[in-house]
């Protein structure tokens, strides 16, 4: 016998065999879904994992037809964050259509629901209408916008109607170590008191369990499944397979045969403006992978054009001062807030200035407008930004931003060639593009080479202008204060100086008024004061704090 052996790795169908292991799994979605009247809502993204526990509840409701026992729905959800990679956007809205032409043929209680979210959720208007920067791993507001909210929102609306839920996912404990964690806690935690039944208690909703009938299955588990048994919803998950295959660099999906070998179904899709990763990996393998594919290039660009990852330490920092420089130094509410650590001081900058955002808008359109001339027929009509997150983000310049300008329809009739198709406005005397433009130049003859005076004075009209017509104004003198306060600073420079002084005098005050501190909380008031004094001599933002990304952005 050799010195090699062989290394036999786990698998969920190793003791009873792959068609044994999926009888047993379909008895028991049987006999839970008989146990009672509480509907399901089966999450479904139209990956591997998500597609596999729906053909087992899929097989499991055709068992129960030919019994009569089809007695409850199954709610099949999928949440498009309407920034999804286009491809496996188009795969998924497929799938559900097949999805309700099989139910229907097929007559089994399985309810596919297209989820997308509210719009003053979305991706771009909260990006370019607020000016929210780009998510990083301190600010993530996306992922509760766009893919929690629609789903807890159906779910939630569910359980009210009908008193509880089961939500059936496609997490695995081999997907991480992590994963395994979570997984394990919520099955033994106290508030599990059907852990018998196989369910595990929700973290995050009331009144919902969580169903995971595929947990101890591995990565090659799903795909031996998939590729053994045909999809009942008439949608080959040999082509499933395929697209996974593409988004992995070289565009292999190797034979697993020990635990060194990466499969294909390590692929991730995602949003392609993710900048929650370095970089988008599935998208560029897609891309590099097949050629007609290359149309997602403008895709992949405006992820570029707002990340502040690179593995490069020098390009990062490039990427961080360049962000910096897009955005407000105050907050979205006008304050200014101070940040210090060893490297330094600063204040932490806000949302976008409207530069920026205006940027931003022409690039997004413009790259609508290469996906759609460059694309296949099925993209010819994609819309990144449709009419109704175009308005919405229209509202946020005119009503949140006070920009009067209304520049958005000028810049998309630009970029498109072709008339807004949003709601007109009437021309005003006063706030035109006309007056604000002369406006905007006698403050940059004033020295306003930042804007800032000509956006005080905007604001001041805008707010006046909103209560002429009012009979009760009570709301005016506020507004005034806060717009005049918020615009108190003619520079980057001065707001800078004024905030680290004041907070510099905070802790002095502090460190001199409170007898009671220790002397490590002495030293630790000395070293901030000492930091502050040495940071307000730097010009702009810190270079400092730059390079250590330590600052939130919490807005």
């Amino acid at each position: 016998m050799g010195s090699e052996q062989s290394v036999k790795t786990y698998s969920a169908f190793s003791d009873k065999g792959l068609k044994s292991t999926i009888e047993v799994v379909k008895a028991h979605v049987k006999q839970l879904y008989l146990s009672d009247q509480i509907p399901w809502v089966i999450g479904y993204s139209g990956g591997k994992d998500s597609t596999a526990i729906l053909q087992l509840i899929w097989y499991a409701l055709l068992d129960l037809k030919k019994e009569n026992k089809c007695h409850k729905d199954v709610h099949v959800i999928s949440t498009d964050t309407l920034v999804e990679n286009p491809i496996v956007a188009m795969w998924v809205e497929k799938s559900l259509e097949r999805m309700k032409e099989a139910m229907e043929q097929q007559s089994i209680p399985i309810i596919p629901h297209r989820l997308t979210p509210a719009v003053k959720d979305r991706f771009w208007v909260n990006l370019i209408g607020k000016g929210y920067p780009a998510p990083r791993y301190k600010f993530r507001w996306c992922t509760d916008r766009l893919k929690i909210s629609p789903s807890n929102t159906f779910i939630n609306g569910l359980v009210e109607q009908r008193g509880e839920a089961i939500l059936v996912l496609g997490t695995r404990k081999a997907e991480s170590a992590a994963r395994a964690a979570s997984m394990e806690h919520y099955e033994s935690i106290e508030t599990n008191t059907r852990r018998a039944d196989g369910l595990t208690a929700n973290g995050s909703l009331d009144r919902v369990w969580v169903y995971t009938p595929i947990a101890e299955w591995t990565n090659d588990d799903v795909w031996v499944y998939l590729n053994s048994v045909p999809n009942p919803w008439n949608f080959p998950n040999q082509d499933l397979m395929g697209m996974y295959q593409g988004a992995t660099e070289g565009g292999e999906c190797p034979l697993v045969i020990d635990k060194s070998t990466q499969s294909c179904g390590d692929s991730r899709f995602g949003c392609y403006v993710c900048t929650m990763v370095s970089e988008d990996k599935s998208m560029s393998a897609m891309i590099a992978n097949d050629e007609e594919k290359e149309w997602m290039l403008p895709l992949l660009a405006l992820r570029n054009e707002i990340d502040v990852n690179d593995a490069n330490r020098d390009k990062k920092l490039d990427k961080l001062r360049r962000d910096k420089s897009r955005r407000d130094f105050r907050r979205m509410n006008g304050s200014l807030t101070v940040h210090i650590s060893k490297y330094g001081a600063d204040i932490v900058p806000g949302p976008y200035i409207q530069q920026f955002r205006e940027e931003l808008l022409e690039k997004v359109l413009k790259a609508q407008q290469a996906v759609q001339q460059i694309g296949p027929k099925e993209v010819k009509n994609l819309e990144l930004l449709p009419l109704e997150e175009l308005e919405e983000i229209r509202r946020n310049w005119l009503e949140e931003k006070l920009e009067i300008e209304d520049n958005l329809p000028g810049i998309y009739e630009r970029i498109l060639g072709k008339v807004y198709p949003g709601k007109k406005r009437a021309h005003h005397p006063i706030l035109n593009k006309q007056v604000l433009n002369k406006l905007k130049k006698r403050c940059v003859e004033h020295g306003d080479l930042d804007g800032l005076m000509y956006q005080q004075i905007r604001s001041v009209i805008a707010i006046a202008n909103k209560h002429k017509n009012q009979l009760r104004r009570a709301n005016l003198a506020n507004e005034l204060n806060d717009s005049l306060e918020k615009g108190a600073f003619s520079s980057l420079e001065e707001a800078k100086t004024f905030a680290l002084e004041r907070k510099r005098h905070e802790l002095q005050i502090q460190l001199d008024n409170f007898p009671n501190l220790s002397q490590q909380e002495k030293d630790n008031f000395a070293e901030q004061i000492a930091i502050i004094t040495r940071s307000i001599k730097e010009q702009g933002y810190s270079s400092l704090l730059i390079e250590t990304e330590e600052i939130s952005d919490d807005f």
